[in-house]
């Protein structure tokens, strides 16, 4: 027996009840009518993202809590297609009709309009529930994370860590955040999957002074997937870095200007690999023409012992998903391969005007924006080298330890301050430098990088773009640049 087609005339009579609690299968039903709706009225592709954000954020400034910031919101993003052209609407109303409006409202965008009352609505058979929050168990994370009480006491007391363990402060700042989110996806392609993200984060802030000599040193680490990330953080140690960092930094000289070879460190080092070439590598880039790498694939753009990754794999890296935003598993990617650009990374969108295959990277900020290519974990891969090997092929250069701030040019040229520099001369460190900015572009420094250790670190950092800000995590080992610009005094 043939199953009843719906007629357009029939979706006012319609009554569906899914669940308002949590995104789960009852959603199967009132999403594939709405997708079938738009396949009617002639999207060629449809997408529902279904998200609940529940954030807050706590800061403590020397000895006091200055500021505590909750958000809870709810709502959906639709982005259609018809052909190439796409358009994206967003709506805070979940309820079937309120979906239905803006289904309609992109429609609209697209020249497209509803079916007549009597045309059918074809069925659009959703793949089995892919439910990663089930399976993992993540529903009970959020009970289990830290309560306000705790945020704030563990705040105030890393305050008084950096207190004791440096001299000359002039602040002290400890500041977290915790954003857990829940995202359901479902498309025209059969699409229907759930995941549930916890992303945590916690940072220093010191500035010293003594007279008119002054020093700001930061650290920030980042987790997901761990609700007792809060908990588990060693603020004495951390305490202990930054003190130190600051007080080797308050008296250093500056550096002087010239061109350098440089050891710069791992962990947050990678921000340059990132922003200088990671983002040249995203469709995004492709589409609007403005990398350099545009037809390089297969092609040699860095030095032969560079191998680069990007990926959502890591255990509770800061950029690890286990589906994109898409709904797409994640996977890992190969960019650079002994110097050879052998992948983009690539969103639907950018899949379909590029050609380049989809690698799990459809990120955005939230449901008010549409995924784009977006990084995850991206960083350079170990090498064969030994720290020792780095420093001692350099008889006068300057060691980056800690990175800062920076700007990059749309096709890769950049600029970034270094927070803590030491020179290097005969392979040996000996004074601390200040007022360092590293000053390049990413087609001259890739192929400068000659020698990779075998200390890959990561870091958790934010990435600001198209689709808004999201989580990533930056890496690399210690690295060698046999030569950039270092402006100075």
């Amino acid at each position: 027996m043939s199953p009843t087609l719906l007629i357009s005339k029939e979706l006012p009579t319609l009554k569906y009840n899914p669940s308002l609690e949590r995104f789960d299968s009852s959603w199967a039903a009132p999403l594939s009518t709405l997708l079938g709706l738009g396949r009617a009225a002639g999207a060629t592709f449809i997408e529902f993202f279904l998200e609940r954000v529940n954030y807050i954020s706590c800061l403590a400034e020397d000895d006091s809590i200055t500021s505590l910031s909750p958000k809870l919101s709810t709502g959906a993003g639709i982005r259609l297609f018809r052909g190439k052209a796409d358009c994206y609407v967003s709506t805070n109303d979940l309820s079937f009709q309120g979906l239905k409006n803006a289904l309609e409202k992109g429609l609209s965008i697209l020249g497209l309009n509803l079916p007549s009352p009597n045309a059918y609505i074809p069925e659009i058979n959703l793949e089995m529930f892919r439910d990663y929050a089930t399976v993992k168990n993540k529903d009970i994370w959020l009970n289990n994370c830290s309560s306000l009480g705790e945020m704030g006491d563990i705040l105030l007391t890393a305050n008084v860590q950096l207190n004791q363990k440096a001299s000359h402060v002039q602040s002290r700042r400890a500041a977290y955040f915790r954003d857990w989110q829940e995202i359901l996806v479902a498309a025209s392609d059969g699409t229907f999957a759930r995941d549930i993200r916890l992303t945590q984060s916690v940072g220093y802030n010191l500035l010293c002074a003594d007279g008119t000599n002054r020093s700001s040193i930061g650290k920030r680490v980042g987790s997901t997937s761990n609700p007792d990330f809060l908990r588990t953080w060693n603020a004495e140690e951390s305490a202990a870095e930054v003190a130190e960092s600051a007080g080797k930094m308050l008296y250093a000289d500056y550096v002087e200007s010239g061109s350098y070879p440089i050891v710069m460190a791992n962990e947050f080092g990678g921000v340059i690999f990132h922003e200088a070439c990671g983002h040249l590598l995203e469709t995004t880039q492709i589409e609007q023409k403005t990398t350099p790498f545009l037809d390089k694939k297969g092609e040699k753009i860095a030095h032969e012992n560079l191998t680069a990754w990007d990926e959502g794999l890591s255990d509770k890296a800061f950029g690890t998903i286990d589906m994109d935003d898409e709904g797409m598993p994640a996977q890992r990617t190969l960019l650079i391969e002994n110097g050879i650009l052998k992948n983009f990374i690539a969103d639907r969108t950018g899949s379909i005007k590029t050609g380049h295959p989809r690698t799990g990277s459809g990120r955005r900020q939230n449901y008010t924006y549409a995924a784009a290519s977006r990084m995850r974990n991206t960083y350079i891969a170990p090498g064969e080298y030994t720290l020792d090997n780095l420093f001692n092929s350099i008889d006068k250069g300057i060691y980056c330890k800690k990175m800062g701030g920076g700007s990059v040019g749309a096709t890769g040229e950049f600029n970034f301050a270094v927070e803590e520099a030491y020179l290097i001369e005969n392979g040996n460190l000996t004074k601390p430098l200040k007022g360092a900015t590293l000053i390049g572009s990413a087609k001259e420094i890739m192929n400068k990088i000659s020698m990779c250790s075998q200390d890959l670190g990561l870091a958790a950092g934010f990435c600001g773009s198209v689709s808004g800000s999201v989580y990533v995590t930056v890496g690399q080992p210690h690295l060698k640049v046999d030569s950039i610009t270092v402006g100075g005094r």
